[in-house]
């Protein structure tokens, strides 16, 4: 079994912490990461972005996993 590198790991978590975001937003209606960070401050874009490339790198990491020996 392969171990995650540092970045696959942060890209990993920074997708559960966005996915747990949504899922407050979805059944609360409380987003967590604007309450810590303010609501459409810097930081919080830069986290949202920051989310969403690592979403795009875990899609792209999973295709390209069963053309790995």
């Amino acid at each position: 079994m392969n171990k995650l590198n540092t970045f696959d790991l942060t890209a990993l978590i920074l997708t559960i912490v966005g996915g747990i975001n949504w899922g407050l937003i979805g059944l609360f209606d409380f987003d967590l990461v604007a309450s810590i960070l303010g609501q459409g401050s810097v930081p919080t874009k830069f986290i949202y972005s920051l989310v969403g490339a690592s979403a795009i790198y875990l899609l792209l990491a999973i295709f390209s996993f069963g053309r790995k020996s």
